[in-house]
C-alpha cells in the first residue's frame, strides 16, 4: 500500500511519501512514490501516486510526452509548457485516460481493477501555487483554503493531526513536522506503510528548491520526532482525569442524565423487550 500527503499553505508546498509496495507477506518492495518535475525559475511541480504500481508507472512514464489540444490549429499543451497548473492538471488526467484505453480492458479480463490516485501540485511563472487530486478517470478536485492538503493511500491514522494542526496561516516547517507526524502516526498502525520516505519542502514563489531529502529508520530528526511524539501522547493522555464511577468529588462527573437521549435499557429476561 502507500500512503502520500501533500499541503498548500500560504507560505509554499510540503510533500510527503512513503516507499513501501506490497502484493502479500512475502513480497515486500520498497518503490518511490514522488516524482519532481522542475525547470528553475519556470515551473516546479511534484506528482505523488498510489494504487497500482504499474498503472501509476505507466502514467508518470507517458506523462512528460503526454499533449493535449483545444483546438485544432492550437500548439500542443504539455507538463513543460502549460501556462497554469490547471492545465498541467489536465495533461495529467489525459496521461491516466491513455493507460486505461490501452491497458484497462486487459486489466478487467484478469481481475484487476483500475486502481490510482495521484496528487499533483506546483507553481507555475505567473500564477500562485496550485495542488490538485487526481482520480482514476482522469478528472480532478482542486485544494481550497477550507482543505489545504489531500491524502492518498492509507489515510486514516495520519488525518487526525493534519485536521488539528493545519491552517492556510501554518508556517512551512511546522507543516513538514505535522505532515511527518502523520507520516509516523502511519507507519505505527499499518504494516503496508513503509520507510523509506522522500520529503519536499517548496516555498512560495521560488520556482525551485533544495529542500529535498530521503528519511530511513537512522535519520536523526525523524527518530527524535517518533520518539518525542510517542512520548508526548503518552505524557498528555495521563494527565486527563479518570472517568469517576465510584462517586467522589470531580468537577467532570460521568454520570450524569444525558440531556436529549435515554439511558441504555438492559434486557434482565426473555419477556422484556427493548421497544
Amino acid at each position: 500500500m502507500t500512503y502520500c500527503v501533500a499541503i498548500k499553505l500560504n507560505a509554499g508546498l510540503v510533500f510527503l511519501s512513503d516507499s513501501r509496495t506490497n502484493a502479500g507477506l512475502d513480497q515486500i518492495s520498497s518503490f518511490r512514490k514522488m516524482m519532481v518535475y522542475e525547470k528553475a525559475g519556470e515551473r516546479f511541480m511534484v506528482l505523488l501516486s498510489a494504487g497500482n504500481l504499474s498503472i501509476s508507472q505507466s502514467v508518470r512514464e507517458i506523462l512528460q510526452t503526454t499533449q493535449i489540444k483545444d483546438d485544432a490549429d492550437g500548439e500542443p499543451v504539455t507538463i513543460w509548457n502549460a501556462k497554469s497548473m490547471f492545465d498541467a492538471a489536465r495533461v495529467l488526467g489525459a496521461a491516466v485516460r491513455h493507460v486505461h484505453e490501452r491497458d484497462g480492458a486487459a486489466l478487467k479480463r484478469s481481475g484487476v481493477d483500475f486502481n490510482v490516485s495521484m496528487v499533483f501540485g506546483g507553481q507555475i511563472q505567473g500564477e500562485g501555487m496550485r495542488l490538485f487530486q487526481v482520480y482514476s478517470a482522469g478528472n480532478f478536485i482542486e485544494s481550497t483554503a477550507e482543505t489545504p492538503y489531500f491524502q492518498v493511500g492509507e489515510s486514516k491514522y495520519g488525518k487526525p493531526v493534519l485536521d488539528r494542526v493545519l491552517t492556510p496561516e501554518t508556517p512551512l516547517d511546522e507543516a513538514a513536522k505535522c505532515a511527518l507526524v502523520s507520516m509516523d502516526s502511519t507507519l505505527k498502525s499499518n504494516l503496508s506503510v513503509g520507510l523509506p520516505m522522500d520529503l519536499v519542502v517548496y516555498e512560495a514563489d521560488r520556482l525551485t528548491t533544495d529542500k529535498i531529502v530521503c528519511i530511513d529508520e537512522h535519520n536523526p530528526y525523524f527518530r527524535m520526532l517518533h520518539d518525542s511524539w510517542g512520548q508526548k501522547l503518552r505524557a498528555v493522555f495521563d494527565s486527563i482525569e479518570d472517568p469517576a464511577w465510584d462517586g467522589r468529588s470531580t468537577d467532570t462527573p460521568i454520570l450524569v442524565n444525558p440531556a436529549r437521549s435515554r439511558p441504555l435499557k438492559k434486557i434482565t429476561n426473555f419477556r422484556e423487550k427493548l421497544i
